[in-house]
């Protein structure tokens, strides 16, 4: 079985993403640029005994995505423990609600945001009582 081990967010403006994703998600970020020849950087998103896994912002060659348009790669989705604080945290470093949020009856509240870079990802609270 394939499991999802590392992912990579493609930015066009490093220091404005870094900047998003420690504000917003409290992530530290290490260059690893003289492995892969190119701008990037480790995204370390939790301590090693937590689930999940970490990733790495890497430089865009692209146009970014259109707003509007329909995700075409994965979309990744991170857990917070209290959305509201999170979805606060998210719109005051530069991000913007994608889709709202939505009570996934009886398992969690989940919402998708567009970060500073115009890239889509979601947010998700477990909450057994979420209606």
């Amino acid at each position: 079985m394939g499991r999802l081990i590392h992912f990579e967010i493609h930015v066009s403006d490093m220091e404005r993403a870094m900047k998003f994703y420690g504000e917003a998600f409290g992530w530290s970020f290490q260059d690893w640029g003289n492995f892969t020849g190119m701008p990037y950087f480790g995204a370390i998103t939790g301590d090693e005994d937590e689930p999940g896994i970490n990733g790495a912002l890497v430089q865009r060659y692209g146009e970014p995505p259109e707003v509007g348009q329909t995700p075409n790669a994965y979309v990744c989705t991170i857990g917070v423990k209290d959305y509201d604080t999170t979805e606060a945290r998210i719109l005051a470093n530069g991000g913007q609600v994608a889709m709202p949020k939505t009570a996934l009856a009886g398992m969690a509240w989940q919402g998708y945001y567009f970060d500073a870079e115009g890239n889509i990802f979601g947010i998700h609270q477990l909450d057994k009582n979420a209606r």
